[in-house]
Order: C-alpha cells, then sequence, then structure tokens
C-alpha cells in the first residue's frame, strides 16, 4: 500500500514534466488539441535551437555558472566557519547569538528588501553581480549555518581535545579534521544553495538592469514576453533551464538524502 501510494503521489507529480516535455516537442496547432497528444506526432525538436537562438541564452548561462559558482563557495566557506563557531567553541553569549541567528529566518526577506537596495546603491553596486555573490560570504543564509552546526554537533568533543594535544589549533582543527567529516552537509548545503541561486528571480531583477548581466531566469522572463503564447518554444526554454537541476540533483540524490538523515540526528 505504501508503494502504491508513493507510485501514484510521484505519478502526480511527473504529469506537469511530462506535458511540458511532450509541448516542446509538438508544433503550434497540436498543443491544445484534445484528448491530449501525449506523443507528438510528428516529433518537432527544431523548437530548441529555435527557442534558443532567440535571446543570448549562452551568455545568460555563463552569467548564472558565474553566480552559481562564486556564491555557493562563499556560502560553504562562511557558514562552515560560523558553524565551527556556534558548535565547537565555547564563549560568553554564544547560545543567545545563535538564537538571534534563527531568529532571522522568521524575518521575510521582502522586509530587508528596500533597505539593502539603498546599502547596495549606496556602494555602487546596482547593476553588477556583487549584491547576488558577496552576501553568502557572510553566512547571511541562517538555514545552512544551522544545518552545519547540528552536523558539527554529532561530531565528539573528544576528537578536539585530541587534536589540542597533539598541537592543533582552532583552525587546524576545522580545516584538518571537522571539514574532511563533513562531506554529506557541505554536499547538501552546495546542492539545495546552488538550486536555488539558478532559479533565483527577484534579486537579480531588482539589481540587474542590463540584458547583457541577466542570468538564465531573467532571460526566461525576457522570453516570455515575447514568445508567450509560443507554448512549443516557452517549454522548450523551460526545459533547458530545468535540465542542470535535474541532472545535479540525479547525481547528487545519495548525498542529499545523507545530509537530510544525519543533520536531525542531534539537536
Amino acid at each position: 500500500m505504501i508503494y502504491a501510494l508513493l507510485t501514484f503521489g510521484a505519478i502526480i507529480i511527473l504529469v506537469p514534466f511530462a506535458w511540458t516535455l511532450s509541448t516542446a516537442l509538438k508544433e503550434p496547432d497540436d498543443i491544445f488539441r484534445f484528448p491530449i497528444q501525449w506523443i507528438p506526432e510528428p516529433v518537432v525538436w527544431s523548437n530548441f535551437p529555435e527557442a534558443l537562438s532567440a535571446y543570448p541564452f549562452g551568455l545568460w548561462l555563463r552569467n548564472t555558472l558565474f553566480v552559481v559558482i562564486v556564491s555557493t563557495c562563499g556560502l560553504l566557506i562562511s557558514a562552515s566557519l560560523t558553524a565551527f563557531g556556534f558548535a565547537r567553541l565555547r564563549w560568553p553569549g554564544r547560545d543567545l547569538l545563535f538564537l538571534l541567528l534563527l531568529a532571522t529566518m522568521m524575518l521575510p526577506s521582502q522586509v530587508t528588501m528596500v533597505p539593502t537596495f539603498i546599502l547596495f546603491r549606496s556602494l555602487g553596486w546596482v547593476n553588477t553581480f556583487k549584491p547576488l555573490v558577496v552576501p553568502p560570504f557572510f553566512a547571511r543564509a541562517s538555514f545552512y549555518v544551522f544545518l552545519m552546526r547540528q552536523f558539527f554537533m554529532t561530531i565528539p568533543l573528544e576528537m578536539d581535545d585530541a587534536a589540542r594535544i597533539d598541537g592543533a589549533g582552532f583552525v587546524e582543527i576545522y580545516a584538518r579534521i571537522l571539514l574532511p567529516m563533513t562531506k554529506p552537509v557541505l554536499a547538501i548545503s552546495a546542492i539545495m544553495f546552488s538550486q536555488f541561486k539558478w532559479k533565483e528571480f527577484m534579486a537579480p531583477l531588482i539589481y540587474l538592469s542590463d540584458s547583457s548581466k541577466f542570468t538564465i531566469a531573467l532571460g526566461l522572463r525576457a522570453f516570455q514576453n515575447e514568445y508567450g503564447t509560443d507554448w512549443n518554444l516557452m517549454m522548450a526554454a523551460n526545459l533547458v533551464f530545468m535540465l542542470p537541476l535535474i541532472v545535479v540533483f540525479y547525481f547528487a540524490q545519495r548525498y542529499f538524502i545523507q545530509g537530510i538523515v544525519v543533520t536531525g540526528i542531534k539537536g
């Protein structure tokens, strides 16, 4: 019964994706035919090159990859360092400050949108990639700090004590002992955050005005404004946009599941 319910749920989730794939390979006259023609006849592969050649998707792809890679690296460095401080170091006010950090997770991003824009505008960062890639270097994403802290707390403190006896400092304990043991949580953080940055729309919309600096999400919006009624081209562009996320999740799902399980062991 459990497997039957899971299979039924999976089918429901896959129906929109199947419709997207089917529409991307159809001629315009076949899209809204009833009953639905799930297998296109004929299969129109030319929808993909036609859709991708209408706008500079190659340039937007490079911009998106730059933002995703740089910001993800910044997040992993800053969040792991902050989590190390909260989980392994003892200092006055640590628990109170951690509660304040958790409290920021309940603050909607819309509340800080205007003051953040004013700050970046005063720094001259508007219409650059800096507002998209610099904040992750300061552990701005509290959820990932919490996730890594939970993982660090599952590692016995006796390992730190043994390393100090051998003359290791805090930096060596963090870099040479703890980080190699935190591959699952680093992987899950990288997967989740890179997926978020890949499809992020609001921040690029606010800070990027030059079309040569657009990310894929903004590019798809511009494409929709012109080709919104050409559903076959829209679905073809959307499939290309989704493909990297699907591939990354497929090959990294083992780390994804392992990270979720391990980080929930200890509070």
